[in-house]
């Protein structure tokens, strides 16, 4: 019969971590979405933190179900921002011409003046190599 006290204890352990993590998670995502809200002004979010501190649990639920909508458009708004940085920076990096438009740029230089026969021939096998 101890063993099962025992198991049963663990099995409580392990349901009251879990919901002290997932609080904690929902706890840091209402202190970051505060801040990354540019709207509201600096003392509604020190009341909104105030209240965190000594009612937290209530406190979390009533933002959640107050300003839920408003979290997730600025969740949403910051990951495509992350993502267009990100296709940006890739674009700039990777180079978006190809063997094709190098020469062709180089031929346009080479019509104009800019480049003699030579630098064109080197500009040519660099961007096919």
């Amino acid at each position: 019969m101890n063993f099962w006290n025992n198991f049963w204890d663990l099995i409580w352990w392990f349901f009251w971590a879990f919901a002290f993590i997932a609080y904690l998670f929902a706890l840091f995502a209402i202190i970051g979405d505060l801040f990354r809200d540019h709207k509201l002004n600096g003392w509604w979010k020190a009341v909104w933190i105030i209240f965190l501190i000594f009612v937290p649990f209530l406190t979390a639920l009533i933002y959640l179900i107050a300003r839920g909508r408003g979290m997730a458009e600025r969740s949403a708004r910051d990951a495509q921002a992350a993502q267009d940085a990100a296709d940006a920076y890739i674009r700039q990096t990777a180079g978006a011409s190809s063997a094709s438009d190098e020469i062709a740029k180089a031929k346009a230089l080479l019509d104009a003046g800019t480049i003699t026969q030579a630098e064109y021939d080197a500009l040519k096998a660099k961007a096919l190599a």
